[in-house]
């Protein structure tokens, strides 16, 4: 029985391997993917074979190559049609719900505006069903194969994964999400913070990082960060973190958290904005900053306005601090700078550099690069796609039945 039980478990590893370095690489041969896996070409065959059998994969010709003759290499592919999954974006500003295949390209998006009242003129899930049945009326046959949605969200997730103990975006907190979409259409729904997706998506959009661990910190109306690090799978949150609302100064500024204090309340848009008019610390913050007020600071700022100038030193060194402080208890290799607040970087690198420099850790192994992505959008949709895409993988295709067929539910 043991040793059944073995060739099931390798079995099942051994599929588990060969999607997951197709999901990584892209398709490839038979003969490429042995050398990707470090599988036996018998092996690749076997699995390939039983794989296409059950419709997870296909077979299709590769580009041909240039200055080669004869028939094209066959590339293993995914199957895009074999099933479906929605990935429901939530921040500050907006909801956006897409539709993608099992291939993860995108069939479908709709994207609404976040205002202050969205959400007390209904519940948060509430609506996001009402996106979701959107999708639906539009993809009814796709709709047919949807097997999960997943879902990101700013702020402080409860204990139970269902909703928020706290978040930035109005009427958000103590809301159930997850219950009433999952009751709504019956498929495994997730909850995951939009940290640990931004640097996720950061591992993937560079590439030539390899396995450094990864911190991103995004700038703008709110300031996160989330941990990458190798081998830690995707579809978990531990590398979130409430960067932005570490305390940097006791008894300073007001955040929009209710703290005083926080990295945020100095380096977010309604901080800077705060400083450089000379605002008393104890007044509560702005509910929003509209995007053109904080680009009118930063160019006032580039363009030697002393007081802006001095807004966005106090931003810089709130968020070197912050990081001075991660890098004693799990130093980043590589930082990447996102959000409305990257285009304010060179504002403030002087003070988070010198930040970075004062730290031991820093100074014993070198300071970590840092990378600037303005658009926080991309990797965060990034993150979310491959974390989606791996947990079908590992939930329905990788596993095999005592009849071998991949539970398909």
């Amino acid at each position: 029985m043991r040793s059944v039980a073995d060739a099931d478990s390798v079995r099942r590893q051994n599929r588990g391997l060969v999607l997951s370095t197709l999901r990584r690489l892209g398709p490839m041969s038979r003969t490429q993917l042995a050398s990707a896996t470090g599988l036996s070409h018998a092996s690749i065959s076997a699995i390939g074979g039983e794989l296409i059998g059950q419709a997870i994969l296909i077979d299709g010709d590769a580009p041909p190559a240039a200055g080669l003759r004869g028939r094209p290499a066959v590339e293993v592919r995914f199957n895009r049609h074999i099933c479906h999954a929605v990935i429901v974006e939530i921040d500050v500003n907006r909801v956006r719900s897409t539709l993608i295949d099992y291939a993860g390209t995108l069939v479908d998006r709709t994207e609404i505006p976040v205002t202050p009242e969205l959400f007390a003129a209904a519940r948060p899930g509430a609506i996001i069903v009402e996106r979701i049945r959107q999708l639906e009326q539009r993809n009814p046959d796709e709709m047919k194969t949807l097997k999960i949605i997943a879902i990101s969200v700013q702020g402080i997730l409860d204990r139970a994964g269902d909703g928020l103990k706290w978040s930035p975006i109005n009427h958000m907190s103590g809301e159930s999400l997850v219950t009433p979409i999952r009751e709504a259409f019956g498929v495994a729904t997730t909850l995951h913070k939009r940290g640990r997706l931004l640097a996720d998506g950061a591992r993937l959009l560079y590439p030539e990082l390899g396995d450094q661990p990864i911190a991103a910190v995004f700038i703008g109306s709110t300031v996160a960060m989330g941990m990458s690090m190798p081998g830690r799978g995707a579809a978990s949150d531990s590398g979130a973190t409430e960067f932005g609302h570490m305390n940097h100064l006791p008894d300073g500024a007001r955040c929009r958290c209710g703290q005083r204090g926080c990295i945020e309340a100095y380096a977010a848009d309604y901080g800077v904005l705060r400083s450089a008019y000379g605002v008393p610390d104890q007044v509560p913050p702005a509910a929003t900053v509209p995007a053109a007020a904080y680009q009118e600071l930063v160019h006032l700022a580039q363009t030697g306005r002393r007081n802006a100038i001095h807004a966005f030193n106090l931003a810089g060194r709130a968020i070197g601090f912050g990081l001075s402080r991660l890098m004693t208890i799990s130093p980043p290799g590589h930082i990447l700078i996102t959000g409305p607040g990257a285009g304010a970087f060179e504002l403030m690198r002087a003070e988070i550099e010198s930040a970075l420099r004062d730290c031991l850790v820093s100074r014993v192994n070198g300071p970590p690069t840092i990378t600037v992505h303005h658009d926080e959008r991309e990797p965060i949709f990034q993150g979310m796609l491959m974390g989606t895409l791996d947990a079908l993988d590992r939930t329905y295709f990788a596993t095999v039945s005592d009849n071998g067929i991949a539970r398909v539910r």
